[in-house]
């Protein structure tokens, strides 16, 4: 067949170069992926359609089809090797002379057929052009729209190029709205543990407490979405939160700043069913959104484990000064907290200590403390992890009044042993201000 085809293009009148192209045709096929394409029908109803596509402003493939004779072939197949390698430009300027000249020339009555394949490849080529000039003007459009934005915004940091690459204007202005919020608190500390059941969030509001009693300003917010605490430790339950401008105000406790999701539940058994980006957006928001005011201390209540929230808060809290980890004696409950170490570790945020929670009972008739899990595996837990042991708090049936009653232990049983260990653990964990605290 290709020596019949080969004959009656020689009838034909082709040449040897113009037979070649029309025998095998260069770069013949349809492209998919492409940056300018154009059909274009001729006088002798022959139709031809080019595709190009472009990298680093130059034409990095070209290719055609037709429904036309042989000399259609060959002025398509000759047109697309000279427009590979050259720029947009230089491939819309070849002409029927410069396709007609690389294929050796064409037969008068056929000289037409290069005309419609350089005014196909012209066309592909402007639509490209076209393509990029309205890209080019859309982006100019939304870089002024955005910069337009940032400029009434009120960060002033954003339009001196601290807005991060591939971030939204609203983005841009979360993120600074959520710094200038961290920025007036001091010191923020994340308390976390390994598993539920282990008096996290009781050593959580006894630590914000007994900071506040040494006359520091102190904020504590509850971050686990789907058991808050705090309210009922803190006999808040019922509370609702009010609003100041565009700002939510925490719950004031005797100079406490409290925030809770418990806040916003209508009924403290109302269940919170939500997914890991709907809590990351309420735990930003508790950051961003509520009038912390100026504090010395940020105490942040976890959830047990190493989820979506403590990943929230840790990512949220730029330079926070560590975590406080909570375990109890039982080699359950170590296991889970050596997991919050290398949580820790991964995130790069500094560990401050390990505190072993219900470390013995203490008897309230005689005061003797006896162990009823193993003492001592939490400090022999930290000593191999390579993290400070903070001390230990005994089982206190005094802790668990204050509990339920509202009353922070370190607040109502300051004489006692157990406030006294705890007492010695927040001296341990002080850290100096700055500030000049306001008693």
């Amino acid at each position: 067949m290709e020596q019949e085809q080969r004959k009656q293009s020689e009838q034909g009148g082709l040449t040897e170069a113009a037979a070649a192209h029309a025998l095998n045709p260069r770069n013949y096929g349809r492209l998919a992926h492409h940056d300018g394409q154009a059909r274009v029908t001729g006088p002798c109803k022959d139709t031809m359609e080019f595709w190009v596509q472009l990298e680093e402003e130059r034409v990095m493939r070209c290719t055609f089809i037709t429904d036309g004779c042989a000399p259609s072939i060959a002025s398509g197949s000759a047109a697309t090797e000279l427009a590979v390698g050259r720029t947009l430009e230089e491939a819309a300027s070849i002409t029927q002379q410069d396709i007609m000249k690389a294929l050796g020339g064409l037969p008068a009555d056929l000289e037409h057929c290069a005309l419609l394949a350089a005014n196909t490849l012209q066309a592909a080529c402007e639509e490209a052009l076209r393509r990029r000039r309205e890209g080019s003007a859309a982006e100019k459009k939304t870089e002024d729209a955005e910069a337009a934005g940032c400029e009434n915004c009120g960060n002033t940091t954003c339009a001196t190029g601290d807005r991060q690459q591939g971030e939204s204007q609203a983005e841009c202005a979360d993120r600074q709205k959520l710094r200038g919020r961290l920025s007036r608190i001091e010191h923020k500390i994340v308390v976390l543990s390994g598993k539920g059941g282990v008096g996290k969030s009781t050593v959580a509001v006894n630590l914000a407490f007994s900071l506040m009693m040494t006359g520091k300003r102190v904020g504590l917010l509850d971050v686990d979405i789907h058991g808050p605490s705090v309210p009922t430790l803190l006999n808040l339950e019922g509370e609702t939160l009010l609003a100041e401008g565009d700002a939510l105000l925490p719950v004031d406790l005797e100079g406490l700043k409290v925030m809770s999701i418990g806040f916003l539940l209508r009924r403290r058994e109302e269940a919170v069913i939500w997914r890991g980006p709907m809590k990351m957006g309420v735990i930003k928001q508790f950051l961003k959104d509520v009038e912390w005011g100026d504090l010395d201390y940020l105490i942040v209540d976890t959830p047990p484990g190493t989820g979506d929230e403590p990943l929230s808060v840790c990512q949220l809290l730029e330079g926070a000064d560590g975590a406080v980890l909570v375990a109890t004696p039982q080699e359950v409950a170590l296991s889970s907290v050596r997991k919050s170490v290398t949580f820790c570790r991964q995130l790069e945020l500094p560990i401050m200590g390990v505190i072993e929670n219900m470390s013995g009972f203490v008897c309230p008739h005689c005061g003797k403390t006896t162990d009823i899990f193993l003492a001592g595996g939490a400090e022999k837990m930290a000593a191999e992890m390579g993290v400070p042991f903070l001390g230990r708090i005994p089982i206190d049936a005094r802790i668990a009044a204050g509990g339920d009653s509202g009353r922070p232990f370190v607040h109502t049983e300051a004489p006692s042993e157990t406030a006294r260990a705890f007492a010695h653990i927040v001296a341990s964990l002080a850290i100096p201000s700055s500030r000049t605290t306001q008693s």
